[in-house]
């Protein structure tokens, strides 16, 4: 049976005891397991986002992506939590030495700095993608306006031995006639291609327009973020602020 977690190597991974916070009282602890149990780290290449997944059977005991707000605050030697807004909860995590708790930490930190970079290179790469579209589309469809604007019809063919006499005199008249039309048909092809090569400029100047309302929106979006990020950070410190103190055995 399949399940949902990844089957890639997890980048990094320490064996705890975890906990999470009561979510109707907000100041109890609630083991999450049993024992202890593995905790890694994980990068979802599909989604460009980092995790920290733990399984215990088939039940996913935390499944928590991770954020540039986040923060792993230790709480004791071998103590240490975090708060994941999105699940709207707390984790806490119990090692068996300080030794394991720190490397834990330190990983935290790390991983928090890769989400971070990764987010700002996803964002930088979709911009440049739009704007790259908007300008160029334009211009890749001038010489399909110009080939046809410029394309002459076909040549008259005289048919049938019985127009032998004629033929001379009557093609010449066509010859001729067909000669304007084509005079004809070019010129307007020029006049139609001043008139594209206008269009294109103002294209262009739109397209500039764009870009630059383009950048703006992203700076907006990137004060949002910031703004949003504050709001998740002091409900973290908020949600931690009110927490219980540590199990026992790990103080």
């Amino acid at each position: 049976m399949s399940t949902p977690f990844p089957r890639e190597q997890p980048i990094f991974s320490a064996r705890a005891h975890v906990f999470q916070i009561d979510p109707n009282t907000k100041r109890n602890w609630i083991p999450a397991s049993k024992h202890a149990v593995t905790v890694s780290f994980f990068y979802d290449g599909n989604r460009n986002v980092y995790r920290i997944i733990s399984v215990g059977g088939t039940k996913a005991i935390i499944n928590c992506t991770i954020t540039p707000s986040m923060t792993f605050t230790r709480t004791s030697q071998k103590f240490g939590q975090w708060a994941d807004s999105r699940a709207n909860t707390v984790y806490g995590l119990g090692f068996a030495t300080e030794q394991q708790l720190h490397q834990f930490s330190e990983r935290f930190k790390e991983v928090k700095e890769a989400a971070r970079l990764a987010r700002e290179r996803s964002q930088d790469k979709m911009e440049l993608v739009h704007t790259a579209l908007s300008i160029s589309a334009p211009q890749a469809l001038l010489p399909q306006f110009l080939s046809l604007a410029l394309q002459s019809p076909a040549v008259m063919c005289v048919n049938g031995p019985e127009d032998k006499m004629f033929r001379s005199q009557s093609a010449d008249i066509t010859l001729s006639s067909e000669k304007e039309r084509i005079k004809k048909m070019l010129s307007e092809g020029s006049i139609c291609e001043i008139n594209l090569e206008a269009e294109l400029f103002t294209l262009q100047d739109s397209n500039s327009k764009l870009v630059s309302a383009l950048h703006e929106a992203n700076n907006n979006v990137q004060q949002w973020k910031k703004q949003l990020n504050v709001i998740h950070l002091w409900l973290g410190v908020h949600m931690e602020s009110h927490l219980p103190s540590i199990p026992e055995i790990y103080m």
